[in-house]
Order: structure tokens, then C-alpha cells, then sequence
């Protein structure tokens, strides 16, 4: 992972944090329902952002090193786990 794809990574981590902490004081504290799910929203939200900037990065570098290679195992290894993330599959 790249440096700058790494300190993105931490910031939005934090950020996410801080919103599922926001979470459990709300349904400790019994706050409105659709006010929590909302919350809830928001955190899916950002673990989705932070699933791109990742997923993004990796072609950069990794897919693209296995491109650059030459090897077709190794290109081929790598378009089978794009694939299964990018489906839901399990490897």
C-alpha cells in the first residue's frame, strides 16, 4: 500500500471510529431509532469509501506490478481475488 493511500486509510479509520462510538452512546443513551440507523448509514458509508480507496490502490500497484510481470499465473491470481472481493465471493 502506498504511503499516501496509507495515512488516507488511517484518517478515514478514525473518522469511522469515532462514528461507531457515536453509535453505541446513542442506543446506550435510547436515542430515536431512525436517528441510529442513520448513524449506522453514515459508518457503512465510510467503511465503503475506505473499501474503494483500498481496492483502488491495490490495482495501482499490485494488479498492475502483476500486469507489468509478465507472469500469467500471477496476473491471473490476481483478477480471481479482484473478482471474488468485488462479488462477495470468498477465495
Amino acid at each position: 500500500m502506498r504511503d499516501e493511500t496509507q495515512r488516507r486509510a488511517d484518517a478515514r479509520l478514525a473518522k469511522i471510529e469515532g462514528q461507531i462510538r457515536a453509535v453505541r452512546k446513542m442506543v446506550a443513551e435510547d436515542r430515536y431509532c431512525i436517528d441510529v440507523v442513520r448513524q449506522v448509514q453514515a459508518a457503512r458509508s465510510a467503511l465503503n469509501s475506505l473499501e474503494s480507496l483500498i481496492i483502488d490502490d491495490h490495482v495501482d500497484t499490485c494488479v498492475q506490478h502483476a500486469l507489468d510481470a509478465g507472469k500469467a499465473g500471477e496476473r491471473r491470481e490476481k483478477v480471481n481475488e479482484l473478482v471474488s472481493i468485488l462479488t462477495g465471493k470468498k477465495k
